[in-house]
């Protein structure tokens, strides 16, 4: 005998979770089937939470290495133990506020490996769940390079978390958010680092001229960073591991403590008994049109498993919003990924929305550009710290991105967002009072500028 839902969730990670408590609130009766022995999946027991917890304190330390900026006398070393145990407190604060909401919820959570075994059946090590909508939201995994093996010192960001100690050396191999991120906390802890980028610039999916922003930030902080390099070989030693590498026309090596590779991640869907029902897969993504509709009728896959553009965290809380609610029968729209803010959280802070400069010309606009040095804000020289943001605009039309680098911008981008996504005028932001002195204010300069009466710049 089968235990009959409404829906049937796999995973419980942002997508998975996102989908059931929107299906529950809709009135549907929701198996959420889960592996692990916590709910929140990747970004809150592996990846967004637990890094930025880490990130936190690598800022703390960053504002205690330069108190004198501030005219305050103070020293400090870091605490490894101490950093991951209030990383431990924030992840276990919401797992457990999450689980709480999903027993308030009435959503069943069903322990084990979910397998589907029919369109709208799911084996859950022997028992057997039956539902009319079975949504496959089972993430990602972090890649290694072609014959890499997870060791003590060749890592990905998983091991990465449960280190014992701080390396006093460390390679990151890739230059996206994960690499960033982690390239930047282990200088703030003081270790020397290696940065290589397979692609010709760091940050290589921003805009280009945030990308050159990092690369002067990174040189400045002390990062050695290879942009347009070809990793050829990763020995581990007793002592550390040995990268040779090709940049700049010749052969390289360097002999890190650790080396943590950060090229991107791959679809956890071996297993999972997606070809035995006729569910298609490219390369293991679970192929979905814009409605998270898979090729089987009933079945649906949301988050980092399926062929939507953006392994993000809120994009898969967003997809699986949406799903819930297309399950339910309601009419909801494809979402429109052009319009999804992107953030790294490295230092200095990167975020961005919209069509880079080179994306926009490509796409034949005829644009504007604006950019603002964050150095003219009265809060960024209070904070210490530089930036800058740039605008893409249609001449004589709407903005068509924003990007933003310098301290907070991971924040201030939820405005950029709305201006990029109501298709705004420069001349209707320029009318809008920012409150001063704050950061926020650069994103009103760049719009004053663009609307043709700049304020605090030439």
């Amino acid at each position: 005998m089968a235990d009959a839902f409404d829906v049937i969730v796999v995973g419980a990670g942002t997508g998975g979770y996102s989908c059931a408590l929107r299906a529950a609130q809709l009135g549907k009766r929701v198996a959420l089937v889960e592996r692990d022995e916590r709910l929140g999946g990747t970004c809150l027991l592996r990846g967004c939470i637990p890094t930025k917890a880490l990130l936190q304190s690598a800022a703390v330390m960053d504002q205690v290495n330069r108190s004198d900026d501030w005219g305050i006398t103070a020293s400090g070393e870091p605490d490894w133990p101490g950093v991951k145990a209030f990383q431990r407190t924030i992840v276990d604060k919401l797992v457990g506020g999450l689980t709480s909401l999903v027993k308030a919820r009435k959503i069943e959570v069903v322990r084990g490996t979910g397998k589907l075994v029919a369109r709208n059946a799911v084996d859950v090590d022997g028992r057997r769940l039956e539902a009319p909508a079975v949504v496959i939201a089972t993430g990602s995994y972090p890649k290694l390079l072609p014959g890499m093996e997870i060791s003590d010192r060749i890592i990905t960001s998983d091991q990465a978390l449960t280190l014992e100690r701080l390396p006093a050396s460390a390679a990151v191999i890739g230059a996206g958010a994960v690499g960033l991120e982690f390239a930047s906390l282990y200088r703030s802890f003081g270790a020397e680092v290696t940065l290589i980028e397979a692609l010709d610039r760091l940050a290589p999916l921003e805009d280009e001229d945030i990308s050159k922003e990092v690369g002067r930030a990174f040189r400045k902080r002390g990062i050695t960073a290879h942009a347009g390099a070809s990793v050829k070989d990763v020995t581990e030693s007793e002592d550390g591991v040995t990268i040779t590498f090709e940049a700049g026309g010749g052969t390289q090596q360097v002999q890190p403590e650790i080396c943590l590779v950060a090229v991107g991640r791959g679809p956890i869907t071996n297993g999972v008994g997606l070809e035995d029902v006729g569910v298609e897969v490219d390369r293991g993504y679970v192929k979905v049109n814009g409605q998270m509709q898979t090729s089987v009728d009933g079945a649906w896959s949301i988050g980092d498993a399926c062929t939507s553009p953006f392994q993000l965290a809120h994009v898969s809380i967003a997809e699986g919003v949406a799903t819930a609610e297309r399950i339910a029968g309601q009419e909801v729209p494809d979402l429109d990924y052009a319009g999804v803010p992107r953030v790294t959280f490295s230092t200095p802070e990167i975020s961005s929305v919209g069509l880079t400069e080179a994306q926009a010309r490509e796409r034949g606009h005829d644009v504007e550009i604006e950019r603002f040095n964050m150095q003219g804000l009265g809060k960024a020289n209070i904070v210490g710290e530089g930036g800058s943001v740039k605008v893409v605009a249609e001449k004589d039309g709407p903005v068509l991105g924003v990007h933003m680098i310098g301290p907070h911008v991971t924040d201030l981008i939820a405005e950029a967002m709305l201006i990029t996504n109501w298709e705004a005028m420069p001349a209707e932001v320029a009318a809008l009072i920012h409150p001063h002195p704050t950061l926020s204010e650069a994103i009103g300069e760049s719009h004053l500028a663009l609307a043709g009466k700049p304020l605090h710049t030439m």
